[in-house]
C-alpha cells in the first residue's frame, strides 16, 4: 500500500510539472521594462557624477549618454521587450495535457499486470540470512566475508573462500585467504598450490621465488600434483631453461592418466616449447624472448602478442634480480625492453647490468658496448 501511495505522489508531482506550463498564460513584461528603464536612468546619473569629477573625458561621456538614450528609445518602443512566452492554441494544450495523463495511466497499467509491486523489499542483511540455495554468488561471498569478519581465525571459512576468489580474478584476495587457510589449517599440497597459483596471477601469469616455493611445498606433500608440476615448469621456461621444461612436461605427461584435465595444456605447453627450442637451437638456453620469438608472435592478435612477450620479459627480470651474473640474461632484456619501447627500463637495466657485470670487467665492457649498438650508451 505505501508503494502505491508513494507512486501516485510521484506521477502527480510529475504531471502537474508539466500541465501547468501548459495551462499558463503569458505575463506582462511592463514592469520588466520598468526595471529596465531605472537602470538606464541610474547609468546617466552616474555618467553625469564621473564627467563632472573628471574620471571620464567629455567626449566619451557625450557617447555614452547616445548609447543609453538609443537603449531607452527602444525600450519604449518594444523595440528591446523581452520574449514573450507563447501560448499554445486550445488544441495543442489539450493534446499535450493528454498525453501528459496517458503516459502514467498506461504506465501503471502495464505494471498492474506485468510488475510485481507486492513482493516485499529484502535489504542485503535479511539476503545473507536467507537460505544459501536461494542466494547469488555475490551474496554469498558477501556473508562468507562478514562471517570472517566477525571470525577470523575460522579456517575452513578462508578454505572455502579462497578458490572462490581465485576462479573471480581477485588474486591479491585469494593470496590471502590461502595464506590464512594454511596459517590456520596447516598445509595441502591442494592449498600450496592454490597458493602458488595465486601468486602467479597476481604478478601478471609470472611464476616468481615466492610462487616456486609454494609449488615445491605442494610436490613436498604430493609428490605427482599436477598444478605445481605444470607451474614449475612454466617457470623454468620463464627462466630460459627450455630443455629442463621439455623434460618436466614430457615426465608429467607420462605421470597423467589418460582422462586428466592437465594433459591436454601439458601437450600443448610441451610442443610450443619444442618449437622453440628448434627455433634458437636445443643447446642454446633462452633466458628471455629471443628474436625468433617476437618475430613468431607477429602472426599473433597484438593484445596477445603483447602480454606473451611482456610475460616473457617480466620472468627474465626476475631470473636476473636472482642471479645477476648471466651477461647474456641483461643482453636479452636490455633487447627486450627496447623492443618493447620501454626505455626508462632499458636503461635501468644497463644500470643494474654494468653493477652487477662490472663496469671494468670484459663482460662489463662487451654489456656497455652492446647497448651502445643499440644506441643506449653507458653515459646516459
Amino acid at each position: 500500500m505505501v508503494f502505491w501511495f508513494v507512486a501516485a505522489l510521484l506521477t502527480l508531482a510529475a504531471s502537474l510539472a508539466v500541465l501547468l506550463p501548459l495551462a499558463g498564460r503569458s505575463r506582462s513584461d511592463s514592469s520588466g521594462r520598468e526595471h529596465d528603464l531605472e537602470v538606464y536612468r541610474d547609468q546617466l546619473a552616474e555618467l553625469d557624477r564621473d564627467a563632472a569629477r573628471g574620471l571620464i573625458q567629455p567626449a566619451d561621456a557625450e557617447q555614452a549618454r547616445a548609447e543609453i538614450a538609443r537603449r531607452i528609445i527602444r525600450l519604449d518602443s518594444g523595440e528591446a521587450a523581452k520574449p514573450r512566452a507563447v501560448r499554445l492554441p486550445a488544441a495543442g494544450r489539450l493534446l499535450g495535457a493528454a498525453a501528459v495523463l496517458v503516459v502514467p495511466l498506461v504506465s501503471w497499467g502495464l505494471y498492474g499486470m506485468l510488475g510485481s509491486p507486492d513482493i516485499p523489499s529484502q535489504p542485503l542483511q535479511e539476503r545473507l540470512a536467507q537460505n544459501p540455495a536461494d542466494s547469488t554468488v555475490d551474496e554469498l561471498i558477501a556473508r562468507a566475508e562478514a562471517h570472517l569478519t566477525a571470525n577470523p581465525q575460522d579456517g575452513r571459512g578462508w578454505d572455502v573462500l579462497a578458490p572462490v576468489y581465485l576462479r573471480m580474478g581477485r588474486y591479491d584476495q585469494a593470496v590471502t585467504a590461502y595464506r590464512n587457510a594454511i596459517r590456520l589449517l596447516g598445509s595441502t599440497a591442494d592449498r600450496e598450490a592454490g597458493l602458488g597459483e595465486a601468486i602467479t596471477d597476481a604478478g601478471s601469469g609470472v611464476v616468481s621465488a615466492e610462487a616456486q616455493q609454494a609449488f615445491e611445498r605442494a610436490l613436498r606433500l604430493e609428490k605427482d600434483y599436477p598444478k605445481a608440476r605444470f607451474y614449475l615448469a612454466t617457470g623454468l621456461v620463464q627462466d630460459g631453461k627450455m630443455a629442463e621444461a621439455a623434460a618436466a612436461w614430457k615426465d608429467m605427461l607420462a605421470a597423467l592418466p589418460p582422462d586428466s584435465p592437465w594433459r591436454k595444456p601439458t601437450e600443448e605447453a610441451l610442443a610450443e616449447t619444442r618449437r622453440r627450442m628448434n627455433a634458437v637451437g636445443a643447446d642454446k638456453p633462452a633466458p628471455g624472448p629471443t628474436q625468433q620469438d617476437m618475430d613468431a608472435a607477429a602472426s599473433m592478435e597484438p593484445a596477445d602478442r603483447k602480454a606473451m612477450i611482456e610475460t616473457m620479459v617480466a620472468g627474465l627480470d626476475e631470473k636476473l634480480r636472482q642471479n645477476p651474473h648471466d651477461a647474456e640474461g641483461w643482453k636479452r632484456l636490455l633487447r627486450s625492453y627496447l623492443v618493447l619501447g620501454r626505455n626508462d627500463e632499458a636503461r635501468s637495466a644497463l644500470a643494474r647490468g654494468l653493477d652487477a657485470l662490472g663496469k671494468t670487467t670484459d663482460e662489463g665492457r662487451q654489456f656497455a658496448e652492446f647497448a651502445a649498438s643499440l644506441g643506449l650508451p653507458a653515459t646516459e
